[in-house]
């Protein structure tokens, strides 16, 4: 199994996993994820969510994870070691889609597959609705175009 497979099974094993209490960006897997990065409860935690992942897959595997230990969004694209592209030709399921909202904020999760101009996906820290601040880690569909890039695991 590759990594990149890996790490979208962890991923969409947490499916479902809300904060508690809702819009607390806390609860006891929230928390978890929040704590991989080094952040306490009540931070943004998509890449917390997205890091958490890869240092299961990586641990399961037995490979070094290359993402630098951050619950920034926008930081681990600037400064990650992993392969980034911004064409979607490359991209598989497994890879980490980068968003950029202006001003320093940012979305992240994981690329389950590329459909024409769409991504399906699994994120955490998101809703029905594809906020970027939601509760739950949830499967979604976004535009392409809304993608600043995508980091390649493997």
């Amino acid at each position: 199994m590759t990594l990149s497979e890996k790490v979208l099974a962890v991923a969409l094993s947490q499916e479902g996993v809300a904060e508690h209490p809702k819009g607390s960006n806390s609860g006891p897997e929230v928390n978890q994820y929040l704590k991989s990065v080094g952040l306490g409860p009540g931070a943004p935690w998509c890449m917390a969510f997205v890091y958490w992942c890869m240092e299961q897959a990586c641990s399961a595997i037995g490979v070094k994870n290359g993402l630098l230990k951050t619950g920034g969004v926008l930081l681990q694209w600037r400064t990650t070691g992993l392969k980034k592209v911004t064409s979607y030709g490359a991209v598989k399921p497994g890879a980490i889609f980068i968003m950029d909202y202006g001003n320093g904020f940012g979305h992240t999760g994981f690329v389950i597959k590329v459909e024409k101009d769409l991504i399906h996906t699994v994120e955490g820290n998101t809703n029905s609705d594809g906020s970027r601040e939601g509760y739950e880690v949830a499967v979604r569909r976004r535009k392409l175009a809304t993608i600043k890039g995508f980091i390649l695991p493997d």
